[in-house]
C-alpha cells in the first residue's frame, strides 16, 4: 500500500499490484501483435467487414488450436494457467520472433523457453572488427557461445594471446604454454573460464557441441579436465586480470564482459587498464 499526497494535501491510497500490471502488459502485447497481422499474412480468407486492423481473436484461436473463449480470457489478462505448448502455439500463430516469444512467456508468468544457439552470420562477425579496433590501445575481442574468436584487435592478440578469428580462445588458453607465462594468475583465470563455459553451455541444453568441445579439452589438458570435473560455475560480469608483458613488467586490467543486444550469444571482452597500481614493489602502469 502506497500513500500518495496531491498538491492540495488530499491523501489517496493506491495499491501497487505487480501481477495486475503484468496482466495488463500481456493484454496490450497480444493485441498489438494481433493487430499487425492480416488474414493474408497467415493464409486465412478474410470474411466480413473489419472495423479494426489485424486478425480477430477467433482467428488467432483457430491458428493456435485453442478455443476462442480461452484465447479471449488470455488476452483480457485473466488469471488463468497457461502451458508452454499453448504459448508456443500462440507464438507461432502470431509469428513472434525469438525475442517476442521470450517476452510472451515472461508476461504469462512462465519460465522462458530454452535458447537455441544461432551463431553469428559472417556479415555480423565482420562488423565487430571496427568495434574492437576502436578500443585500442586497450585489448578487446569478441567470442561466440563456444568461445570461438570472431574479432580481436592487435593488442588483444599480442598482449593477451588471443588467437586469430576462427580459432577457439579456450583451446588456445589451455594448450598454449605461453599462456601460463603470460598470466601470473593463470590458475585463477582457468577456473573462472571453465566456470563461465559451464554457465554458457547450460543455456543451450540441446546443443551437443559444448560437450564435444569440453571432451576434446579434457583429453588434451589435465588442468581443464580437473576443473571440468569440479562442475563449478562463475559469473561472467567482470574480473581483474594481470598480464606479464616483458620481463618483470606487469599490467593489470579490469576485464568487463558484455553481451551484444542483437545476438546475446556473442560476448564483447573489454580490458580497461588500471593505472599506477603498486604490487610487490613493481610499478604496474598500463601502456
Amino acid at each position: 500500500m502506497v500513500r500518495l499526497s496531491s498538491v492540495t494535501g488530499v491523501v489517496k491510497d493506491s495499491v501497487v499490484d505487480g501481477s495486475g500490471r503484468q496482466r495488463e502488459a500481456l493484454r496490450h502485447f497480444l493485441r498489438s501483435r494481433r493487430a499487425r497481422l492480416s488474414p493474408d499474412d497467415v493464409g486465412l480468407l478474410a470474411t466480413g467487414r473489419r472495423h479494426t486492423p489485424g486478425l480477430r481473436r477467433e482467428e488467432v484461436a483457430v491458428l493456435a488450436g485453442v478455443s476462442a473463449s480461452w484465447y479471449t480470457w488470455l488476452e483480457q489478462g485473466r488469471d488463468i494457467r497457461v502451458s508452454d505448448g499453448v504459448l508456443d502455439a500462440i507464438s507461432h500463430a502470431l509469428r513472434l520472433d525469438d525475442t517476442e516469444r521470450v517476452h510472451l512467456y515472461r508476461l504469462a508468468g512462465t519460465n522462458p523457453p530454452q535458447l537455441t544457439s544461432r551463431g553469428a552470420a559472417p556479415r555480423e562477425a565482420s562488423r565487430l572488427q571496427p568495434v574492437v579496433d576502436g578500443w585500442l590501445p586497450a585489448p578487446a575481442f569478441v567470442v561466440d557461445q563456444y568461445w570461438n574468436v570472431l574479432a580481436a584487435n592487435s593488442n588483444a592478440q599480442s598482449l593477451l594471446g588471443v588467437p586469430s578469428p576462427g580459432q577457439n580462445y579456450l583451446t588456445a588458453f589451455f594448450t598454449d604454454p605461453s599462456a601460463r607465462v603470460r598470466f601470473p594468475d593463470w590458475e585463477d583465470m582457468a577456473a573462472r573460464l571453465v566456470g563461465q563455459f559451464r554457465v554458457q553451455g547450460a543455456r543451450f541444453p540441446g546443443d551437443a557441441h559444448f560437450d564435444l568441445l569440453a571432451q576434446e579439452l579434457c583429453c588434451v589438458d589435465e588442468a581443464f579436465a580437473g576443473l571440468w570435473a569440479r562442475h563449478e560455475t562463475c559469473s561472467t560480469a567482470r574480473a581483474r586480470v594481470r598480464v606479464r608483458v616483458t620481463g618483470q613488467k606487469r599490467v593489470r586490467y579490469e576485464h568487463l564482459t558484455l553481451s551484444l543486444l542483437e545476438n546475446s550469444d556473442l560476448r564483447l571482452m573489454l580490458y580497461m587498464p588500471l593505472l599506477h597500481v603498486q604490487e610487490a614493489g613493481l610499478d604496474l602502469v598500463a601502456s
